[in-house]
């Protein structure tokens, strides 16, 4: 691997460990703010996923600013406003003041996604796509974890507040090794043979994003994405609040178990991803062969149904980190399908927006669907049973509706895409 991919790697790794922990710490604090605020359930819902609100809405709107201005600046500008974001969560002394600075991070948030898949699909081979999606989202699990033990450390000592600052406040030390070390991988060759294989070919300009939402292909992944993230969501934003309803853990000993499921999918994870970049090397790049692997995590992560049977903590975690290796592995493969049905990298940014706005449209309904059902029934066995439903559609979508390329260019524009990703996959 050419050493400033490497580096491109662990700068994107680090990017989204701070972008996820900005988003789980609130998770860890929630049963705090909401006794000081006096939030019911299902507020508390509600707050925990009005982030994700103005992150959905963001979304394209980052997309087309990443394919104009290219993901060094859109990168820079985004991790600057959700970092002064969370920082100004530990100031807030009312609860619309909350609300307000969560809306703001997730505005700022939004342009980690787009900046990520314009990137991958330009500088990385496609026989290595679902691994490195999946080395940049093991740090959408690492943050979460680690930043779920720091802040319960700061919190239990300290304060909450501290908290915000601590974990915002890093966002400038990312920021000073962005502007130091980001540069094209050396040895990395943009639109490689297996990207863009007629070198003769004049450059295809960037396709409108109506053309994307005219894709079945584009639709199904959306959906498919969705499944998994709200997954992803459902124990992001509840998994802290749920061990201490059921186990009745304080808070310092919530966030370290709660770090276990995200360190046990970072290591599964990686390796399920390196088998299926393995797998479609041996089958051929362009096969849409990936779909099947896609279907099998969300599979796997439906062993959330059974979550509501556990009878010891440490089944419960064993089940949950099954669970969400599943969703996580889903949601990289997913995103690497979605690169390979593209026929041109100018559109990445668009179609990442839109392909992630289909995953936070299930996200943000995630904690607040959790917080009605925990009320309504006083359980998190319904919460589950959604989720799991949810997988196993997705399953079903991703292996009937995926089978054709996502086509950008305009009518009557020559076609220089690789003869394989016209096929019918």
């Amino acid at each position: 691997m050419p050493r400033g991919l490497r580096a491109l790697y662990v700068l994107l790794l680090c990017l989204a460990a701070l972008n996820y922990a900005d988003r789980a710490v609130l998770s860890v604090a929630a049963p705090i703010i909401a006794a000081e605020f006096h939030i019911s359930t299902v507020a508390l819902g509600y707050f925990l996923s009005c982030f994700l609100w103005s992150y959905a809405a963001c979304l394209i709107l980052w997309g087309f600013a990443v394919d104009r201005l290219g993901p060094r600046a859109t990168t820079a500008i985004g991790l600057t406003i959700w970092s002064l974001a969370t920082v100004a969560t530990g100031f807030c002394t009312t609860l619309p003041g909350l609300f307000a600075s969560r809306l703001v991070m997730g505005a700022g948030e939004a342009s980690w996604s787009p900046s990520t898949g314009r990137l991958i699909r330009e500088w990385v081979p496609v026989t290595q796509r679902a691994l490195s999606h999946m080395i940049v989202s093991t740090g959408s699990y690492a943050g979460p974890a680690l930043g779920s033990m720091l802040f319960a450390w700061i919190a239990s000592r300290y304060g909450w507040r501290p908290g915000f600052f601590v974990i915002g406040g890093l966002g400038a030390l990312w920021l000073v090794a962005w502007a130091i070390w980001f540069h094209r991988p050396d040895g990395a060759l943009v639109e490689q043979a297996e990207h863009e294989p007629d070198a003769a070919a004049p450059p295809r300009p960037a396709g409108g994003l109506g053309r994307l939402v005219r894709s079945t292909s584009m639709w199904a992944l959306f959906f498919t994405q969705g499944t998994g993230v709200y997954t992803h969501y459902l124990f992001l934003t509840w998994l802290p609040s749920y061990l201490v309803a059921t186990r009745h853990l304080t808070i310092m000993k919530t966030g370290l178990l709660a770090a276990v499921p995200y360190a046990a999918t970072i290591v599964a994870g990686l390796l399920l991803a390196h088998f299926s970049d393995r797998l479609l090397r041996s089958r051929g790049a362009h096969t849409g062969e990936r779909r099947r692997m896609v279907a099998a995590m969300l599979v796997l992560s439906a062993v959330v149904l059974a979550t509501p049977f556990a009878t010891s903590t440490w089944l419960v975690l064993a089940l949950i980190s099954i669970s969400m290796t599943g969703a996580a592995v889903a949601n990289a493969l997913n995103a690497s399908l979605l690169l390979d049905l593209l026929d041109s990298s100018k559109d990445a940014g668009k179609a990442t927006g839109l392909l992630v706005t289909g995953g936070n449209v299930f996200g943000l309904l995630a904690p607040i669907v959790t917080g009605y059902v925990i009320a309504g029934t006083g359980s998190y066995g319904g919460a589950f049973a959604v989720a799991g439903g949810l997988l196993i559609s997705g399953a079903l979508v991703v292996l009937t509706m995926t089978r054709r390329p996502i086509i950008t260019r305009a009518a009557g524009e020559p076609d220089y895409s690789p003869s394989a990703a016209r096929q019918v996959y």
